[in-house]
């Protein structure tokens, strides 16, 4: 049996929706798994002279744990995958590789898992539900506790994906820069910003300079990537919308038909990908 599943790229937090706002981008990573390959696992494109091919990866222990879960045998397989996501660049990489190994064991024991299952289980792995959802259902999603809920992106959202060329920062590290308290009048701030950002996200993307901003995270993640914040500063000062993606130090920029996201030089990989209005998907294959 061989099947194939296909992942988003996903950027979490969009500004102020701080672990819980997600949208799906149309940057995939493709995995698959052949019971009736030689075992071992191979990796093409992005990290494939860094990643692990002992099965300690993300994908296979995804698979494992989904049937350990289920208590079903696993069977032995060969894993192929070919990533195009950066890895550790703040676009739901890790997140990615989890979901694509649920989706792989789910079709591949025949589980017919839901979505709601298959994010509750990505985010006991994963620890980051915001990730997990959109990459799970594609589109805009808003993670709060145990509840996802999925909308539909405007249609004239023009995500640009601002990469750094030699930058990278663990979501460890950009997490424990963080303030343990914020003030009430931060966490207003916040508040106003996320609830004026699912308007701009699904009707009215003339509010994203303002649905962008933020003090809780943003502040405090950007001087960790100089280069990053520089640029942060440069967009922001030009009047074109744009975030943090995730936990850095990517940026994740919008163009409308008055603004357009300027040269940015040598040193940044710039990517238009598109809104992914799906979610993870699998294909059995053979």
């Amino acid at each position: 049996m061989k099947v194939l599943a296909r992942v988003p790229a996903t950027s979490a937090n969009l500004g102020a929706g701080f672990d819980c706002f997600g949208l799906a981008l149309d940057l995939c990573n493709d995995a698959t798994v052949d019971t009736d390959a030689t075992p071992g696992v191979s990796w093409q494109g992005e990290g494939a002279n860094e990643l692990p091919t002992d099965g300690s990866d993300a994908i296979s222990r995804a698979i494992r744990f989904l049937a350990d879960e289920a208590g079903v045998p696993l069977p032995a397989f060969a894993l192929a995958g070919e990533n195009r996501i950066p890895l550790a660049r703040g676009l739901g990489s890790s997140a990615a590789a989890t979901v694509a190994g649920l989706a792989l064991a789910d079709a591949l024991l025949g589980l017919s898992s839901s979505t709601t299952d298959l994010v509750g289980l990505a985010a006991r792995l994963e620890r980051h539900p915001d990730n997990v959802a959109a990459a799970v259902l594609g589109g805009f999603t808003i993670a709060y506790g145990e509840g996802v809920v999925r909308l539909e992106p405007a249609d004239t959202l023009a995500p640009v994906v601002l990469v750094p060329r030699e930058a990278r920062l663990a979501t460890s590290e950009a997490r424990a820069i963080l303030p343990e308290t914020v003030t009430r009048a931060d966490a207003v701030f916040n508040v106003a910003r996320a609830a004026v950002a699912v308007v701009a996200f699904t009707a009215d993307p003339s509010l994203l300079p303002e649905a962008l901003k933020d003090v809780l995270h943003q502040p405090y993640r950007l001087p960790l990537v100089p280069e990053s914040q520089e640029l942060f500063s440069r967009l922001r000062s030009a009047g074109v919308p744009v975030c943090v993606s995730g936990a850095g130090p990517t940026l994740l920029a919008f163009e409308t038909a008055g603004r357009r996201v300027p040269d940015v030089g040598q040193g940044w990989l710039v990517l238009t990908p598109g809104v992914r209005r799906t979610g993870v998907e699998t294909r059995i294959l053979g």
